[in-house]
């Protein structure tokens, strides 16, 4: 029986299968990376070895040199190259993970302010209700202002059975 040609074989060696990484641990590892070199230890550290780097390739012994200065220093030049071709991946990638961290807080705070709106609206509709209902209780003025005239009555009651006897 001829098998197809538009499908692929699979794949029945283990050599050939893809690694599997943890992609937490690469982005906090790159993260970590990225932070250390947007510090100024960093940039002290790396001043100081393309510092000795030089003055070695300069001034250092003849036989022990291992990058020309009638060249251009090329070595040291495709090594900090490297370091620039390494660092600007490993920035995206802690950045894309910041981004990803301030979309997921942006949607907290959103959805806490939501709730806060909803809070309060229920709170300003209470408010109303009991506004509402206190306009139908009797406020101690008016109590005072009825105790008075129904004590004014009961005087006048009593002054009226005092002269009818």
């Amino acid at each position: 029986m001829a098998e197809r040609l538009d499908t692929p074989l699979p794949t029945r060696r283990r050599w050939l299968r893809r690694p599997r990484v943890d992609s937490d641990a690469v982005g906090s590892t790159a993260e970590a990376i990225a932070r250390f070199t947007g510090t100024p230890r960093f940039l002290v550290y790396l001043s100081a070895f393309v510092i000795v780097w030089l003055a070695w390739n300069t001034w250092g012994p003849e036989p022990l040199r291992f990058d020309s200065a009638a060249l251009g220093f090329t070595a040291l030049t495709l090594m900090l190259s490297l370091q620039a071709s390494y660092a600007a991946p490993l920035i995206l990638l802690a950045q894309n993970r910041q981004d990803d961290r301030d979309r997921v807080t942006a949607e907290q705070d959103r959805q806490r302010a939501e709730r806060n709106l909803a809070d309060t609206e229920y709170l300003a509709r209470e408010l109303a209700a009991l506004r509402l209902a206190l306009g139908d209780v009797a406020t101690r003025d008016f109590v005072r202002s009825e105790l008075r005239s129904v004590l004014e009555e009961l005087r006048d009651e009593d002054e009226e059975r005092d002269t009818a006897r």
